[in-house]
């Protein structure tokens, strides 16, 4: 049973499900289980448990009569932990992320904590951290 996992509400689905098929393939050797771009719907599991969605922002704001055209939210930041942030950041830079914050230490966010920031094509940003 998937208890908890994110969703990302994306504008462009389609470069938003290609950023995270590259991303997460070389990251952690994961593929979509699905995506249904009649739905904007994608996911991706780890492990047998769901560890992310896709879902086209435009569907969502026309399933519950919303805005369509509010913009992207910047309340939500995706966390993948990674064994080298340094490399992960290449990849995910490589797939069509935008640097936030370059790799660095944060011993006062927890001892051994490295993160990099970075935006991915649809906006959402992203932390990779190691410890």
């Amino acid at each position: 049973m998937d208890a908890l996992y994110p969703r990302l509400l994306v504008d462009d689905f389609a470069a938003t499900v290609e950023f995270y098929r590259g991303a997460l393939e070389e990251l952690f050797g994961i593929q979509p289980v699905k995506v249904i771009p009649e739905a904007t719907y994608a996911n991706w599991d780890l492990g047998g448990e769901a560890a992310l969605v896709l879902f086209g922002r435009a569907g969502l704001a026309a399933a519950l009569g919303l805005d369509a055209e509010a913009p992207p939210s910047t309340s939500t930041m995706l966390v993948l932990k990674v064994d080298d942030v340094d490399a992960a950041a290449q990849v995910v830079e490589k797939h069509g992320a935008t640097p936030v914050a370059e790799a660095q230490d944060r011993p006062q966010w927890g001892p051994n904590l490295r993160t990099a920031h970075l935006r991915a094509p649809d906006g959402t940003l992203l932390e990779l951290q190691s410890y």
